[in-house]
C-alpha cells in the first residue's frame, strides 16, 4: 500500500518515548569548536546525537534496517555481529562492520562529524557476500529524533531542496535534517510503535507507507537508501537552529569529498597528540591504547561553547527504561567529576582545558562560595545538593594548575578565598557524601575539605598572606584531628577480631549536626532502598581517600586493619581482577537476575575504586601495575571505561558477565579520569592527588592541632582542657560568655579576618580551672540584635 503524497500517519503521538542503552562503545567529535555535534556508539549503531551543547541530546538511535524483501528484515543493532575499530590513533574515528550471522552480507560504516559543522557523516559500504542477495538487498535509514532532549513534541516531515530528498524533524528552534548522497527512494515519517518504518517493514519485509507528515509526536524517519551500483554511499545528519541553516550545513557538507572530511577529523584530532613527555605507554599494560583514548574521550566530553564545562557522561544509566521525565541523564557537570577530569588532563601534559575548567567553576560559583550538586553547562542548577568535597575540590584544581605554572594570567584567588571560608562555616557534617545519598560524616569528604584547605593555606604563606594561612591551616588541623573521633567505629561487627575501622559514613543533621555523634551507635538509612543499618557496620573504601590527598600515611594500622575488612566485606575477585563495590548494602546498580536498576537493585563493583586502590598501593610501596590491568580489561570492545561492571554469576539471558559492564553510565569520565591519573602516578613513583603540604604537614611532620572550633554549623558541647577554644562567625559579634554560671559576665569582641572575610574570637582554656563550663551569647554588631540563647561548652 502506498500512502497518499500529503498524507500523515496515524497513530499520533506514538508510544511513550524512551532513551537508548547506556553501554557506549563510544563517543566523537571533531576537536574544533565549529563543529557542535557530538555522537554516540552502542551495539553497532550511533545512538544519541548532541547539539548544540554537549549536555543535550537530540536522537534515541540511528541505525540500518536491510530487508531482500521477501524473507527477512535485520534490524542492525539487535540482528547482526558486531565489531568496532579505530582506524587511525589518537582519533575519535569510528569504522564499524555490522556482519549477518549467516555470513551473506556485512556494512561497514566510517563514523565522524563533519569537521567544522554541525553535521554527523555515516559512510556506507555494503558488501554483499552471497552473490544470490545481490539485486535483492534493500537497505533503509531509520532515525528517531528526541530533539532538544525529548522524545515527546517532535515533528517530522519530508522535503525537497534542489532535486535533494530530504527527511525534516523540528521541536520548538531546533531542526534536524537527514539525506543520502545516492538519494532515497522512499520516505516517511511516522509515529513510533504504530506508523514508523520498523513497523513497516517488520511486517511484510518491504516498505509500504509514505507519510509525508507526523506532527507532535515520538516519531521516527525512514528512507530507503538508492543504493549505487559500485562504492559507498554517505548518511549525513546536520542540526541547527532553522530549516534553513541546517539544509545549508547539509549541502556545504556533502558538497566535499568524504575523503576531505575524513583527513580534516583525524588531523585536527591527531594535532592534540599527547607529548612524548606524557606518553607512558610502558606504564600500561597495552602499549598506551586505554590510556591513549582515555585522553580523547575526556577531551570529548568538553562544550565547545561553554568551555571547561566537562559532562560526567554522555549517557543515560538504563537509558532504555527512562523517558522524558529524566531530563539530565549524566550528560550534566558534577564539579566533583569536572575536576578529576581536569587533574587527569592536566596528568597527560594538557593544560589548556584543566584551565577553562577551572575559569568555568570560578564563573558559576556562588556567592556564598558553593557550587551547584549539578548543572547543564551553562551553570543552571539541576539537583539542589550541598555537597562539601565539591566546594572543595575546585581550590586543589586551582592549586595544581597554579604548582604546574597553567594559570596565566587567571587569578583564582576570590574563588578560593570564598570557597574556603564556605568551607570553615559548614564542615565537618556535609549534606552529601561523595556518593550523594547520605549526611553526615565522610572520610572521603573530610579528605578532600582538609587537603583543600591545606592547599589555600599553602598558597597564603607562598604570596606573604601569613595571617591568613594560619588560620586556614588551624582549621584544617581540627579537622584532622577529629577525623578517626567521627569517622571511626570501636565496635564493628564486620570482621571477627576487627572491632576497630573506619566506617563508611556516620550520620549527622547537615542543618543541626550532633558534633559529637558516635559511630558506634549511630543508625544508618541506606538512601537507595538498602535499608536500616547500624552505621558500624556499613563500610567502604572512601578512607583511602586520607592516604590519597596525605592526611594519613599508608603504614597507618587503622588504615591496614580498614581495609582487611572491605576486602572481606565488599571485594569481589573478578575475572579481569579485584573490584569493589561502593559499600556494603548498596541497592543502586543491576538486579540479581540482569535487569535493569529502576529505584531498586544491588549496587556493583566500580572500576573508579579499584584505581583508587592502585593509588594507595602505591603510596604503600607497591606496584600498582595490576591494578592498571585490570582496569584495561574492564573496557569493552570500543575501549570505554564504565560505571560499574556486573560482579554476579554469568547471565548469558541478560548478557551480564562477570568484570563485564553493567547499564550503568558508560563510558564515565570519572572511570577514564582515575585510569590515566594512575598511570602517570606509577610513571612518577608518587600519586599524581597527593597534597604536599597536607602530607608533609599531618605525615612527614605531624603537626599538633592547638584549637577546638566552634561555628554555628558545628556547635560542639566539650573540649580538651588547654586547647584554644575558637568560635568562627560569618559576621562581625561579640561574645558575652562566663565560666563561673554568671557569677562575673565578661564580653569579647571578634576578630576580623579580612583575607577569608570571617570573623573569629579566641579562648585559651589554660587560662581556665579544669572542669570549667564555659557559656555564652552572641550579639550581632550589624543588626544590633542578641541571638536569645545560650551554648555550653565543657572543659573537660
Amino acid at each position: 500500500m502506498s500512502s497518499p503524497q500529503n498524507s500523515v500517519a496515524f497513530g499520533a503521538p506514538g508510544i511513550e518515548p524512551r532513551w537508548t542503552s547506556s553501554a557506549k562503545e563510544g563517543v566523537g567529535t571533531a576537536y574544533h569548536t565549529s563543529c557542535r555535534v557530538w555522537f554516540t556508539l552502542s551495539h553497532g549503531i550511533v545512538n544519541e546525537i548532541y547539539y548544540p551543547h554537549v549536555d543535550q541530546p537530540n536522537t534515541r538511535d540511528f541505525q540500518f534496517l536491510i530487508s531482500d524483501g521477501e524473507t527477512f528484515c535485520h534490524e542492525e543493532k539487535r540482528d547482526l555481529d558486531h565489531e568496532i575499530e579505530y582506524p587511525e590513533r589518537d582519533c575519535l574515528f569510528y569504522r564499524l562492520t555490522n556482519s549477518d550471522p549467516n555470513g551473506r552480507y556485512r556494512l561497514v560504516k566510517d563514523v565522524l562529524t563533519d569537521p567544522h559543522r554541525s553535521v554527523l557523516l555515516v559512510h556506507t559500504r555494503l558488501e554483499i557476500l552471497d552473490e544470490s542477495l545481490r539485486g535483492k538487498l534493500r537497505v533503509y535509514a531509520l532515525l528517531a529524533p528526541h530533539l532538544a532532549g525529548y522524545g515527546a513534541g517532535n515533528s517530522g516531515s519530508c522535503s525537497e531542496i534542489g532535486g535533494y530528498k530530504l527527511m525534516h524533524a523540528r521541536r520548538e528552534d531546533v531542526h534536524l535534517l537527514m539525506t543520502c548522497s545516492s538519494g532515497f527512494l522512499r520516505r516517511s515519517v511516522g509515529y513510533v510503535g504504530f506508523s514508523d518504518g520498523w513497523q513497516d517493514l517488520m511486517h511484510n519485509f518491504k516498505m509500504d507507507w509514505e507519510f509525508r507528515s507526523a506532527p507532535d509526536g515520538n516519531i521516527a524517519l525512514t528512507g530507503e537508501v538508492d543504493l549505487p551500483d559500485t562504492g559507498p554511499f554517505t548518511i549525513a545528519v546536520a542540526l541547527g537552529r532553522s530549516y534553513q541553516s541546517s539544509a545549508t550545513k547539509l549541502f556545504q557538507s556533502l558538497a566535499e569529498p568524504f575523503a576531505e572530511k575524513c583527513e580534516g577529523y583525524v588531523r585536527q584530532w591527531q594535532r592534540a597528540v599527547i607529548n612524548r613527555e606524557f606518553d607512558f605507554s610502558s606504564d600500561t599494560s597495552d602499549d598506551g591504547g586505554v590510556y591513549r583514548l582515555s585522553r580523547c574521550v575526556l577531551l570529548a566530553h568538553e562544550d565547545k561553547v561553554f568551555q571547561g564545562a566537562i559532562v560526567a557522561s554522555m549517557s543515560i544509566p538504563w537509558g532504555e527504561t527512562k523517558g522524558d521525565l529524566d531530563l539530565g541523564g549524566y550528560h550534566l557537570v558534577w564539579t566533583r567529576d569536572l575536576v578529576q577530569s581536569a587533574t587527569a588532563l592536566l596528568a597527560t601534559g594538557q593544560t589548556g582545558t584543566p584551565l577553562r575548567a577551572l575559569i568555568w567553576l570560578a564563573a558559576i560559583q556562588r556567592p556564598d562560595g558553593s557550587f551547584p550538586q549539578n548543572s547543564w553547562i551553562d551553570g543552571t542548577a539541576y539537583w539542589s545538593g550541598h555537597q562539601l568535597d565539591q566546594v572543595a575540590f575546585p581550590i586543589l584544581l586551582a592549586w595544581r594548575l597554579h604548582k604546574h605554572h597553567a594559570l596565566d594570567l587567571f587569578d583564582p584567588r576570590v574563588m578560593i578565598v570564598r570557597a574556603a571560608a564556605r568551607l570553615i562555616l559548614r564542615a565537618p557534617v556535609t549534606a552529601q557524601e561523595r556518593w550523594e545519598e547520605n549526611c553526615g560524616y565522610s572520610p572521603s569528604t573530610l579528605a578532600v575539605v582538609i587537603a583543600a584547605l591545606a592547599a589555600a593555606a599553602d598558597w597564603g604563606m607562598e604570596t606573604g598572606n601569613t595571617q591568613a594561612a594560619e588560620f586556614v591551616f588551624a582549621y584544617a588541623d581540627w579537622l584532622a584531628a577529629h577525623v578517626e573521633e567521627w569517622t571511626v567505629t570501636t565496635n564493628g561487627e564486620l570482621v571477627e577480631g576487627i572491632p576497630r575501622h573506619y566506617i563508611r559514613i556516620n550520620p549527622a543533621d547537615p542543618n543541626e549536626p550532633d558534633p559529637h555523634a558516635d559511630p558506634n551507635t549511630q543508625m544508618i538509612q541506606i538512601a537507595n532502598g538498602g535499608g536500616l543499618h547500624p552505621a558500624r557496620n556499613v563500610v567502604g573504601a572512601d578512607f583511602l581517600h586520607l592516604v590519597r590527598f596525605g592526611i594519613r600515611p599508608a603504614d597507618d594500622p587503622l588504615v591496614r586493619e580498614s581495609i582487611e575488612v572491605i576486602d572481606r566485606v565488599i571485594k569481589h575477585d573478578l575475572p579481569q581482577g579485584p573490584g569493589w563495590r561502593r559499600y556494603n548494602h548498596d541497592c543502586y546498580g543491576q538486579k540479581e537476575n540482569g535487569s535493569a536498576y529502576d529505584g531498586t537493585g544491588v549496587g556493583r563493583c566500580w572500576p573508579i575504586l579499584t584505581g583508587e586502590r592502585g593509588h594507595y598501593e602505591l603510596l604503600a610501596g607497591r606496584d600498582p601495575k595490576p591494578f592498571i590491568t585490570t582496569i584495561e580489561d574492564f573496557s569493552n570492545q570500543g575501549g570505554m571505561l564504565t560505571e560499574q561492571v556486573w560482579d554476579g554469576p554469568d547471565l548469558p539471558h541478560a548478557r551480564m558477565k562477570p568484570g563485564f559492564p553493567t547499564g550503568a553510565a558508560m563510558p564515565l569520565c570519572w572511570s577514564h579520569a582515575e585510569y590515566v591519573s594512575l598511570v602517570r602516578s606509577r610513571h612518577d613513583g608518587v600519586c599524581f592527588h597527593l597534597v604536599e603540604p597536607a602530607y608533609q604537614r599531618y605525615v612527614v611532620n605531624p603537626v599538633p592541632n592547638r584549637f577546638e572550633i566552634w561555628t554555628l554549623r558545628h556547635p560542639t558541647r566539650r573540649m580538651s582542657h588547654g586547647k584554644i577554644l575558637r568560635i568562627i562567625l560569618a559576621e562581625q559579634a561579640s561574645i558575652t560568655w562566663t565560666t563561673d554560671d554568671w557569677q562575673r559576665t565578661n564580653k569579647s569582641q571578634t576578630l576580623f579576618q579580612d583575607h577569608v572575610n570571617l570573623w573569629y574570637a579566641d579562648f585559651p582554656t589554660n587560662e581556665w580551672p579544669a572542669g570549667s563550663v564555659f557559656v555564652f551569647t552572641i550579639f550581632w554588631e550589624r543588626d544590633q540584635r542578641w541571638e536569645n540563647r545560650n551554648w555550653q561548652i565543657d572543659v573537660i
